[in-house]
């Protein structure tokens, strides 16, 4: 029969041998930093920037009035959605922008609005830069290199990451295409425009969220409104005017179609640059007034655009938004069309 003092060691034993199984498996189940990413458009800072009036390529964010908004529940409206439910969301919108309850919308009440749904999309933005960071920081110290990111990126793009990783470490020539070696270059000018002074090549996680998202740095910001311009500026002034501001991206247009595009085009363009962008109406559009119109944590910017907005749908003139108004306009507010609006909105109440 087992002694007291065998039986103790076996028990200790096999508690050494459990306790050193559940280790490993806490280790194996840690989600790896350097995690394998889906597409290189992880890697990229979007051109499309939610909450944002301009595209990175200088062109008019056409969603900016449905994005501050709706904000985060903007994907809900879709064009084929039962209308009667997006009538019903809308109006649950509505009562929730009227904060004094008297049914009808101010522009200080939009302004607030704006504000918070834009806010609503700098956290999103947050939120997935936690994961991208993640992806592009394989040690865990919580900084990434130029290095790092340059391997990740050249990864995504369908290079191998060991060879590519080996090459770099020796300080070999990478042989990748022209287009690629373009796309890095300017890559690597926004990095180190996110680098932080005193810098130091590395980005901490708050610095990687401003080279993806430059909207949430003022420095990124002005960074990226020195490249608009760039690209816009043709007498090398750096600063814009209306002749300039309007030139169309493509050179020849071929048929009535891209005619009636690029008419377009002109007319949104024209109105944008001498109704909001130039403040001072000076036909003159400076680098500071693009970076005031660019920045969508301005409160001076969220209450004009809340004027812009019930000035679209107001139609008895009263310098307020009511429910059947923004009803009846819901496609500039939600981009879907509630059909029959008028019959049905007192069914509603």
């Amino acid at each position: 029969m087992m002694s007291r003092q065998a039986f103790l060691c076996s028990l200790g034993s096999l508690y050494l041998s459990l306790l050193f199984v559940f280790l490993l498996m806490d280790v194996c189940a840690r989600p790896a930093n350097n995690s394998v990413l889906r597409d290189e458009k992880e890697l990229l800072p979007p051109d499309h920037l939610n909450g944002v009036k301009m595209e990175m390529d200088g062109h008019l964010n056409k969603e900016f009035h449905q994005e501050v908004f709706l904000g985060k529940d903007r994907d809900e409206f879709e064009e084929d959605s039962e209308p009667r439910r997006n009538r019903r969301k809308l109006m649950v919108i509505f009562s929730k922008v009227d904060i004094n309850n008297d049914k009808k919308i101010s522009a200080k009440e939009m302004q607030r609005w704006i504000m918070e749904k834009t806010d609503e999309h700098f956290q999103e933005a947050v939120e997935e830069n936690k994961m991208h960071f993640r992806a592009v920081d394989p040690d865990g110290d919580g900084h990434v290199s130029w290095d790092e990111y340059r391997i990740k990126f050249l990864a995504s793009k369908g290079f191998n990451e060991k060879e590519i990783a080996e090459k770099i470490k020796n300080n070999e020539e990478l042989k990748i295409d022209e287009e690629t070696q373009e796309v890095l270059d300017n890559l690597k000018d926004r990095w180190y425009q996110a680098d932080n002074p005193p810098p130091d090549l590395l980005l901490s996680e708050q610095e990687f969220l401003s080279f993806l998202h430059p909207e949430h740095s003022r420095g990124m910001l002005h960074f990226m409104v020195q490249e608009i311009i760039r690209d816009l500026d043709q007498d090398g002034d750096k600063k814009l005017t209306l002749s300039e501001f309007i030139s169309l991206p493509v050179g020849t247009v071929e048929n009535q179609q891209a005619q009636d595009i690029d008419d377009d085009w002109v007319r949104d363009r024209r109105k944008e640059f001498q109704e909001v962008i130039d403040a001072n109406h000076d036909g003159i559009v400076t680098m500071e007034e693009l970076e005031e119109y660019m920045d969508p944590m301005n409160e001076h910017n969220a209450l004009n655009e809340a004027r812009q907005m019930i000035a679209v749908a107001d139609e008895n003139q009263d310098h307020h938004l009511e429910l059947e108004e923004i009803l009846k306009y819901s496609e500039y507010f939600t981009g879907s069309k509630l059909m029959d609006y008028a019959r049905n909105v007192h069914e509603e109440f």
